[in-house]
């Protein structure tokens, strides 16, 4: 498990790339072992995405039943997780940033934990907030997770601005693809408030 040492170095780290800070990758060590254990990470966030779900889904109706909701949202939340990953290490292999990998999977592992806990205050908010400021914190959510893996892309990899804008669609676009499958697959709709 991560040592409260780690939970903070990763923080910060994280929190450097919003600040734009030239020093935020070197919070994350450019080692596999390293890499690895930032996948740890996910048990971090884990109870804060099933907060996020549970807000969301009383927002709307499904036609699964509560079991196959939880199975079929955790492995969306591990597949999502694990997907990038997978696919940048390819890229990588032929953009000549594999020795960057590690670092690099390190530091957007990271920003997911910062990124959750303000993802809950945004849901919550959303939830509260008539429907033209609860869209507004929608894309507020969506800029910051744009800006913040741009960063990262940029600080770590050195890749230019539109090398770093593809691999955002390339993390976005299976991602969203994903969330469509799911949300199929348990018959989401929204709720319709009367």
């Amino acid at each position: 498990m991560l040592s409260a040492g780690e939970i903070a170095r990763g923080m910060q780290g994280a929190l450097g790339f919003l600040q734009r800070d030239p020093g935020a990758p070197s919070y994350f060590d450019n080692t596999a072992e390293s890499c690895l254990r930032s996948f740890q990470v996910m048990i971090l966030v884990a109870p804060l995405y099933a907060v996020v779900l549970m807000i969301l889904y009383s927002n709307v109706t499904t036609t699964a039943e509560g079991w196959e909701i939880v199975l079929v949202e955790a492995l969306r939340y591990t597949v999502d997780w694990l997907l990038f990953p997978v696919i940048f290490f390819e890229i990588a292999r032929r953009q000549n940033w594999v020795g960057q990998y590690p670092r690099y999977i390190s530091a957007l592992n990271w920003v997911n934990l910062p990124l959750m806990i303000v993802a809950v205050v945004a849901v919550i908010l959303a939830s509260i907030l008539p429907t033209a400021a609860a869209v507004l914190i929608q894309l507020g959510l969506y800029g910051l997770l744009f800006y913040w893996f741009l960063a990262v892309t940029r600080s770590v990899l050195k890749a230019s601005w539109l090398q770093s804008f593809m691999l955002l669609l390339v993390n976005w676009v299976p991602s969203r693809f994903l969330s469509v499958i799911v949300d199929r697959f348990l018959g989401i709709a929204p709720a319709i408030s009367t």
